[in-house]
């Protein structure tokens, strides 16, 4: 895909630039307690501060339902977002109509104002062409930073986009030079690593993902079903034995289109899922006890994954290999996650990350800052992995 970015914007002086940034960032009594989110969107604001545009920043937080709920404001952001940017950063108490327009018009050539939650507005969430067309008589230009709302075809993220001249910001740019590279268009081989708990809520990804992949490691109480679907013993352990019949058809697949399915071949077993328990290894296989659980994949097992990372040149990972969040049971997913990092950090490995789960375990690895590149959208990473279309992007397209 080829997208409009801020190079192809020209004469920005004076123009107003309406940006839609992802600012739900976790807050807690009406204090923002993770900035991240933020500063991601500095480089987009101060590229446009630069060109001497004004800056209103669009975005949502929280489920309002169209609704005007006071503790879901964006005002309580303002004052982190002053301190990041080393300048005054003015707050409309509404994102659309004369309050908006008036913060806007006293804003000077590189001023930057925040407007109110667009999801106060029941128009945004439903797409309104009427909603869509108040907010662009706020601005010029259209700039799209979020990426993690990209999935969504919403007023402000799709909508505006076919009203102005529109273009990708520099964090959305990012993100999809880096998509581009794990799956667009990738160096191969490509291997891929899928965890979590459900095959069920990732069958669409599973199934996009053996067509396009040449190897496919799967991990957590997903592999678990795909164990069970082979007739092992998983013992008490979580899985979704009535997908077994799906986790067949998806091997059948995988065969059929040539991508290596690896599957743990041995497991970390213990009767609680607690920090510390007794735990051993088994071989897939072996028989277990009714309340023994697999909780993480075995050392052979990460050797395996291991090395099939070393003969790939391109990694997208989502998803934990076993319950991370409690030691011993973070083993494998630590061990695979610090393998990739060292390897892209020498520059022998393109490492792409998403998705709530992963981002944690590759924080609780401490190696994120070492992989190519951890995309912190969940639902859009997803989707995109999916293959589905992103009508926020799509918006973008040259």
């Amino acid at each position: 895909m080829t997208f409009r970015t801020l190079d192809d914007a020209k004469d920005l002086a004076g123009k107003t630039a309406l940006v839609r940034v992802d600012f739900n960032v976790p807050m807690e009594g009406g204090t923002v307690t993770d900035d991240t989110r933020l500063r991601v969107a500095l480089p987009t604001i101060n590229k446009l501060r630069d060109a001497g545009a004004k800056v209103a920043l669009l975005a949502h937080f929280d489920r309002p339902k169209g609704q005007r709920v006071p503790s879901m404001s964006l005002k309580p952001v303002v004052d982190d977002l002053e301190r990041l940017l080393g300048a005054p950063v003015r707050f409309a108490n509404d994102c659309v109509g004369d309050e908006a327009k008036a913060v806007l018009a006293d804003l000077d050539a590189g001023g930057v104002a925040l407007l109110e939650n667009v999801r106060f507005h029941a128009g945004e969430e439903k797409n309104d062409p009427a909603f869509a067309a108040q907010l662009a008589e706020l601005g010029d230009v259209f700039v799209n930073d979020a990426f993690s709302a990209a999935h969504r075809a919403h007023a402000s993220t799709e909508g505006l986009a076919r009203l102005l001249p529109a273009y990708a910001g520099e964090s959305m740019r990012r993100e999809l030079d880096a998509l581009d590279a794990a799956l667009g268009n990738p160096q191969k081989p490509v291997i891929g690593i899928v965890g979590g708990a459900k095959v069920s809520t990732k069958l669409d990804l599973l199934k996009n993902l053996v067509g396009k992949l040449d190897r496919l490691a799967i991990g957590g109480g997903m592999a678990n079903t795909f164990l069970y679907a082979q007739g092992v013993d998983i013992g008490g352990s979580l899985a979704e034995k009535d997908m077994a019949d799906t986790a067949r058809e998806i091997m059948a697949e995988a065969a059929a289109k040539g991508c290596e399915l690896l599957l743990p071949v041995d497991v970390v077993v213990a009767a609680e899922v607690k920090p510390g328990a007794a735990s051993r290894v088994a071989k897939a296989g072996d028989a277990l006890a009714a309340d023994d659980k697999i909780l993480d994949a075995g050392p052979e097992t990460v050797a395996r994954l291991t090395a099939a990372i070393d003969a790939s040149k391109t990694l997208i990972w989502n998803g934990p290999l076993g319950v991370f969040e409690i030691p011993p049971f973070d083993a494998a997913t630590v061990a695979a996650a610090k393998h990739a990092a060292s390897r892209a950090k020498a520059g022998q490995l393109i490492a792409v990350a998403g998705g709530g789960d992963t981002v944690a375990a590759l924080n609780h690895a401490g190696v994120a800052d070492d992989m190519t590149f951890v995309s912190t959208a969940g639902g859009a990473f997803l989707e995109w992995m999916e293959g589905k279309p992103l009508p926020g992007v799509e918006a973008l397209e040259a």
